[in-house]
């Protein structure tokens, strides 16, 4: 790492390069999926192609929570799981979520199939919804993990009987706010009873199943999944991130009912994620088998082992290094963090003593190692800002792009820039040593600052850094060969190698390229640690051109194959929007710039047509005729200016129904008949001139008894919306052609029917209709 030994071990850089490639490599290669078994695989093993067998018996069409496909994927749902040997029943019940100024209510349908254990000492839960989002048919998400529910339970009837009882829960509403999950715990009895959860998810068509979270003290947990899963995915690095997003999946309601528990996902291709390409054709086999294959073992592990034992006061820091799966516990961490701070303490002393460093240049080092990183951030969000202004439709995309690996390698390289950028100018200012050691103090810095608070992702920097300097230290200090020597300053930049690139795709596959700022960092965060090994180098001004040129090529090359074809669908958002009051109908798309499709229906930035409550942000409309419906009818039974009741049915056909307040509630409670009811809490507003709304998803025929409270006023104006999925009974509707489908916006692709009420203190009936005043 330092001048002197490089002098002396000159070949080091252009080997300790290839080493570094073949780790990056050797990484991508480890963190791949399964190859899928044919159905004539051994009876006892999950083959993906016998799971596929019963997908595309459910997961042709959108079957969003309500819906006549909902009520068939149910039924042979049902069916399968019954003629499998379990106890089946169907929870019908109201599920609720609330949120800012929100609450979602859901008449759900929950699948409850129980295998009973031979001497149960807990619950094996396994968990996946079937709904999927009004955009799409959800063959991964989450069709594939409920295909793979039924496969493992037929893999598993053909051993002898688990000790423990084995639930699977396929739950409705999940993509609502996981209103099923939440009526599973809040009305069943199993739901309360607690066990161990496992969660299924993809957001994404391919990849291999990560397990990206867990429950809280997860040692016990994590052993289980590295010794039994035959690959195993994931790291707890993940398990932080997701700690801090505000996301959430069944998961969350049942691990916050008393649950412990794992949850998995793919993540790849997410550009398909909630859209009509969501679909069998898309879905990569392998990761279905990945999916079915972890569910399996980790069923036949837990369902034979005593779950009283699982318990555990800690969590466990795990992740998987060239293939290999490693742990150790979070007790561990905070020595790990404080060893790698000492080791970089004392090589930084090392070089004091040996006059490589000064105190001064090693402070202007450090501090300006922050440049870089910033700089890689700026560059990845002013590409994606380009990107978008050179395509507008990418906007629709949410950053999540068909083709996104040019544009994903022209950060990388942009990174790498920014870096050198740094470092060249600087080493001749500074010396070498002292860039070496900063990039040290900031690695083991992070690392500290993540053992405090997110000790799960501590590796990624403790580990660098201390294997770094420990390096660095012993080929200083000992005569060995130059060449052992040179091993030893690699140490830490391998071991980067090994866990941070795979880190930054992650991110990109996850968030996608409009947050490519956080892939961005992870990788001048590598490009840092393996800087000093350009040292041997004679680098000049052509290698930073060079970069430029190669990161300018690769958002060209990015652009010329990233296009839309019928298998990279573009999105576009239209909805069709009357007030029934009026008769008066419009379409609506909220693209940034419309597809030629799209201007068939809208033609100008406009909302002042729109009935009041939906004209809400930047949108394009139009003209449209008007249809027949029943709309929406609210009749109000009490309304003391504190407390409203009402009863509220959406019109024949329609799915769904809204309400929009002008006032801030603090409570909302519905009943819906047979089906229960529930009531959540309201905290904040709703931005723009109606702070409160209610949403029923699937609403029974004979309509909803809804109360609200808010603070006390004379009047408060209500918009009540009914939602019916598809656009094709407006007359004159053309579909899509190939190459486009509807966007993942909620209020996409929906026949929206609008009517406003002024509700007076003492009202009952229906009240006041607006249009009439």
């Amino acid at each position: 790492m330092f001048k002197k030994m490089f002098k002396k071990t000159a070949f080091a850089g252009p080997a300790a390069l290839v080493v570094l490639v073949a780790v990056v490599v050797l990484s991508a290669m480890a963190d791949s999926t399964m190859q899928p078994l044919p159905a004539s695989a051994p009876a006892g093993e999950f083959s993906a192609r016998r799971a596929l067998d019963h997908l595309r018996e459910f997961a042709a069409e959108p079957r969003p929570i309500g819906s006549p496909a909902g009520d068939r994927a149910r039924d042979y749902l049902v069916g399968r799981l019954r003629a499998e040997g379990l106890q089946v029943e169907v929870q019908r019940a109201v599920g609720a979520r609330p949120a800012s100024g929100l609450a979602t209510f859901g008449q759900v349908d929950n699948i409850v199939g129980r295998l009973p254990g031979t001497d149960p000492t807990g619950t094996v839960l396994i968990a996946a919804h079937y709904d999927s989002a009004a955009m799409g048919p959800g063959a991964s998400d989450d069709g594939a993990a409920v295909a793979a529910m039924i496969e493992t339970v037929r893999a598993l009837r053909t051993g002898t009987g688990l000790r423990n009882d084995v639930v699977l829960l396929m739950s409705d509403g999940e993509e609502d706010g996981v209103l099923g999950a939440e009526a599973f715990v809040r009305r069943h009895p199993l739901g309360r009873a607690g066990g161990v959860l496992l969660n299924w998810e993809a957001r994404g068509v391919r990849g291999p199943s990560l397990m990206f979270e867990t429950s809280r003290n997860n040692a016990r947990l994590v052993e289980t999944f590295a010794d039994a899963v035959p690959a195993p995915r994931g790291d707890s690095s993940m398990v932080e991130m997701y700690r801090l997003l505000p996301n959430n999946t069944d998961f969350t309601p049942l691990t916050g009912a008393g649950f412990t528990g794992m949850n998995f996902a793919y993540i790849r291709g997410s550009s398909l994620y909630h859209t009509a390409a969501d679909s069998v054709a898309n879905l990569d086999p392998g990761s279905l088998q990945h999916h079915g294959s972890t569910m399996l073992a980790l069923t036949r592990a837990l369902g034979g082992a005593d779950l009283r034992t699982l318990t555990s006061d800690h969590d466990v820091t795990y992740f998987r290094a060239l293939g290999v799966m490693i742990t150790y516990p979070g007790t561990a961490v905070p020595p790990l963090a404080a060893l790698a701070v000492l080791a970089v303490a004392g090589l930084v002393v090392l070089g004091r003593v040996r006059r490589l460093l000064t105190l001064p240049r090693l402070a202007v080092a450090t501090v300006s190692a922050v440049l870089p990183l910033l700089a890689s951030v700026a560059m990845a969000q002013g590409l994606w800002e380009l990107l978008v202004g050179l395509r507008p439709e990418y906007d629709t995309m949410g950053g999540l792009l068909h083709r996104p690996q040019a544009f994903e390698a022209a950060i990388a390289v942009m990174s790498a820039l920014a870096v050198l950028c740094w470092y060249l100018p600087l080493r001749r200012r500074l010396g070498p040593a002292a860039l070496s050691a900063a990039v040290l103090v900031w690695t083991a810095g992070l690392g500290a600052l993540c053992a405090w608070f997110a000790p799960g992702a501590a590796f990624l920097f403790t580990l660098p850094a201390l294997l770094g300097a420990l390096g660095a230290l012993a080929a200083s200090v000992t005569g060995a060969p130059a060449w052992v020597r040179a091993v030893a300053t690699t140490l830490g930049p391998v071991t980067a190698a090994a866990v941070l690139p795979s880190l930054a795709w992650n991110a990109f596959d996850g968030m996608g390229l409009a947050l490519g700022g956080v892939g961005a960092l992870v990788l001048a965060l590598f490009w840092l640690g393996v800087a000093p090994l350009v040292e041997p180098f004679r680098l000049g001004r052509a290698v930073p051109l060079t970069a430029a040129g190669l990161a300018l090529a690769l958002v060209g090359a990015g652009l010329a194959v990233d296009g839309f074809d019928a298998e990279r669908p573009r999105r576009t958002h239209l909805a069709y929007v009357m007030d029934a009051d009026t008769r008066v109908a419009h379409w609506a798309s909220a693209d940034p710039e419309p597809a030629g499709w799209t201007r068939r229906y809208v033609s100008a930035r406009a909302v002042d047509g729109l009935p009041p409550g939906y004209a809400r942000g930047s949108l394009w409309t139009g003209p449209a005729p008007a249809i027949r419906a029943d709309g929406p009818r609210v009749v109000v039974s009490s309304y003391d200016g504190g407390t409203l009741t009402m009863r509220v049915t959406a019109g024949r056909g329609a799915r769904s129904v809204t309400l929009r307040l002008d006032r801030p509630i603090t409570w909302a409670g519905v009943s819906a008949g047979r089906f229960g009811q529930a009531g959540v809490q309201v905290t904040g507003t709703r931005t723009g001139t109606w702070p409160s709304e209610i949403r029923f998803r699937g609403i029974p025929s004979q309509g909803v008894r809804v109360t609200v409270r808010l603070s006390p006023a004379e009047r408060v104006r209500v918009i009540a919306i009914s939602e019916s999925d598809g656009l094709s009974a407006v007359p004159g509707f053309v579909p899509r052609p190939p190459g486009l489908v509807a966007a993942t916006r909620e209020d996409g692709d929906l026949v929206a029917v609008t009517r406003g009420y002024t509700l007076r203190r003492g009202s009952h009936g229906e009240g006041v209709a607006e249009g009439a005043q």
